[in-house]
């Protein structure tokens, strides 16, 4: 391996005032397998989307540097560009044409045709699509990876599995791809499925393709890569053969600080502390979320915390058993079960959801601060109302209004007062109007999620802050979801690492964030 297929030099990108990637040097040789790792967020992905010429790079203001492909100097203006000269990229996000069979997604627009009678005299335009060469052609596709597809299958019919082998096939069988972008191509897959996978991108190494392979599990990176690239920050912190590397290195030099490899903290006995709810085999149909049989117990009184990497499942734990996605399995709340697939249950019950999708699911944004407060606990528990004649229930606006002014005081709602709408308010603002909004329906059980997404590190704290004294104050039960590991170990008692749609595993918050790191890449307790 001595050609060079890809070159970066000095590559920078700005959104706006924001750098998410900042002097990346980079180079692969014919045939390598480059594992590239990063927490979310490191700037994995904008550099993947700058490489294969998408289209909202150049409509961003492109990027600072100089890549070099094959010897040439590139910048690729659209992903045609990049295909035509040789890049293939399997995204995390299937782009397969549902109705059509494997085979024909596999030669999609390079489809073999034959000549007939009417060619002669009206030209190629209406040569006959050859279906028996475009089934041979993806048949031989397929048989690289090893896997049993005959090509006749209808994409809509087929496992989420198989659909990725179908995107690896449709870029393999293109004759001159000569570098492979697979990103995150095993989450979607069994351990079996994954390792025929990871066989199969040795071969196609041996035959002179080059692959970076983007994936969150680190055992995986040391199975099959030549070399790895760690981002952290937009920077690239270090590429080093993976040979000379391991696991533990690769995790401290994605979390940005040395770290002890044992638990300095104790384990908290809660095995007789009640159990608030108790979740069994919980299944939960949320695009690019999906839970797959997920066990958790949630005890009376804690902060637990549910993290891991994007895309694993943790999102779709609250979601799912509020119903806002449909959901099968059993949960169990105050010892009677729990029925899924209906909003207003558990809302009736006692429970609460500040979702991270703030103005989407939390607010309404053309209504003013103090009715956006209010509106949750006037709908379900009929506060905030009084009785006008005798018999009309009207809204209690004096109510509504001391109660707006409680919260804007003790969160800092930064507003020209409770009447203003909370379109106008600044992101952290709306955040902790849903806040506001959660307290208000004094819940048993809250569920939280990404509760610091958006807003500054004053509010930030002040949000946790929050969060952690309205559980000592009412001993209210609190489920966290996060995606950044420290937040979740400044206020919970217990945090759950989801990986793969399943709890990967549970620690107290003081283990050692290399514990934590290893279980979000899929390394199992113990190993």
């Amino acid at each position: 391996m001595s050609d060079t297929i890809l070159k970066i030099e000095n590559l920078s990108k700005s959104f706006g005032d924001n750098t998410v990637l900042k002097d990346i040097n980079l180079e692969l040789k014919e045939g390598e397998i480059l594992g590239l790792v990063g927490e979310n967020g490191a700037g994995k992905s904008t550099l993947m989307k700058i490489i294969f010429g998408m289209e909202v790079i150049r409509e961003t203001g492109g990027y600072n540097g100089k890549i070099f492909f094959d010897g040439k100097e590139v910048n690729f203006l659209s992903p045609f560009d990049a295909l035509n000269a040789g890049i293939g990229m399997v995204h995390q996000e299937f782009s397969l044409i549902p109705g059509f069979k494997v085979s024909e997604n596999i030669v999609l627009n390079r489809e073999s045709t034959k000549n007939n009678l009417m060619t002669h005299f009206f030209g190629e335009g209406i040569s006959k699509i050859d279906q028996k060469d475009n089934t041979k052609r993806a048949q031989e596709a397929i048989s690289k990876l090893g896997v049993n597809l005959t090509g006749q299958e209808q994409i809509n019919e087929m496992a989420v599995a198989y659909k990725q082998f179908t995107e690896i096939a449709r870029e393999i069988e293109r004759e001159s791809t000569k570098l492979l972008v697979l990103d995150e191509p095993t989450a979607v897959l069994t351990e079996d499925e994954a390792k025929i996978l990871l066989d199969t991108m040795k071969k196609l190494s041996d035959k002179g393709i080059t692959i970076i392979f983007i994936t969150h599990r680190l055992n995986e990176i040391m199975a099959v890569s030549d070399k790895v690239t760690v981002l952290r920050d937009g920077q690239l912190i270090n590429t080093v053969p993976t040979k000379s590397t391991n696991v533990n290195e690769i995790t401290e030099w994605m979390i940005g600080r040395k770290v002890s490899t044992s638990s300095e903290g104790k384990n908290i006995d809660n095995s007789n502390v009640e159990t608030l709810m108790e979740i069994k085999d919980l299944w939960v149909d949320m695009p690019g979320e999906m839970l797959k049989g997920l066990d958790l117990d949630i005890k009376k009184g804690e902060i637990l915390g549910l993290g891991g990497m994007a895309g694993q499942g943790k999102i779709a734990v609250a979601n799912g058993v509020m119903g806002l996605f449909k959901t099968k399995g059993n949960v169990k709340y105050k010892n009677e079960d729990l029925v899924l697939n209906k909003p207003t249950y558990p809302l009736e019950k006692g429970i609460f959801f500040v979702s991270e999708d703030r103005k989407g699911v939390g607010l309404l944004l053309d209504e003013s601060i103090e009715r956006n407060i209010a509106f949750p606990a006037m709908e379900i528990k009929g506060q905030f109302l009084k009785k006008y004649l005798g018999f009309l229930n009207v809204i209690d606006d004096k109510a509504v209004t001391d109660n707006a002014k409680k919260y804007i005081e003790k969160l800092e709602i930064k507003s020209m007062n409770e009447k203003q709408k909370v379109a106008e308010l600044s992101g952290g603002n709306q955040q902790k109007v849903c806040v506001a909004k959660a307290f208000t329906m004094e819940p048993d059980l809250l569920f939280v999620s990404e509760p610091t997404r958006g807003i500054d590190v004053g509010a930030k704290q002040l949000v946790l802050e929050t969060l952690k004294e309205y559980n000592r104050e009412r001993n209210t039960t609190i489920v966290v979801t996060s995606s950044e590991i420290e937040e979740l170990r400044s206020i919970c008692d217990r945090i759950a690492i989801i990986n793969e749609g399943k709890v990967a595993g549970i620690l107290p918050a003081t283990a050692s964030i290399l514990d934590f790191g290893k279980l979000m890449s899929g390394i199992k307790e113990g190993e």
